[in-house]
């Protein structure tokens, strides 16, 4: 099923949640590369592969290296990831799987040393979106492959 086709505004409604991740965001100081870490390791977990895909591609576009994101899954084990980025990790991985641990203290704790409330917001939301990404692509039977990134 194509929701673009069928209710437009459903999909306006997530652009416009993306929209302000990317303004405020940038203006409260997350990183572009983070959130592209974010958003492929939330939809790695998820198995989302038009995502992974889309993600991926974004990713090299804005210049991140290949071992990095081949990576991003065994973060813990890598040496390639700053402690800001292994800290949204973490909770990118809490925040995606909160029915498993609710978002352990320690986490929370972990990720308040890197993060201002503001970014841990911006942060928190972004996960947010890239999870309901996740679930319409992934329920929609989206196909990976075709994706583009926009030229910058």
């Amino acid at each position: 099923m194509d929701v673009d086709k069928v209710a437009p505004d459903v999909i306006q409604a997530m652009l416009c949640l993306e929209e302000c991740i990317y303004k405020g965001g940038r203006r409260a100081g997350i990183e572009r590369s983070l959130l592209n870490l974010v958003n492929l390791r939330a939809s790695q977990i998820n198995g989302c592969a038009w995502c992974v895909d889309m993600h991926t591609k974004d990713a090299r576009a804005a210049g991140e290296t290949e071992q990095r994101l081949y990576l991003v899954s065994a973060w813990r084990e890598a040496p390639f990831f700053n402690e800001r980025e292994r800290a949204a990790l973490a909770w990118t991985e809490s925040v995606t799987l909160v029915s498993h641990d609710h978002v352990p203290d320690h986490v929370y704790d972990y990720v308040r040393q890197y993060f201002t409330e503001t970014e841990l917001a911006y942060l928190t939301l972004a996960i947010v979106a890239i999870n309901g990404w996740n679930r319409f692509n992934v329920s929609m039977r989206k196909i990976a492959g075709d994706y583009q990134p926009r030229k910058t």
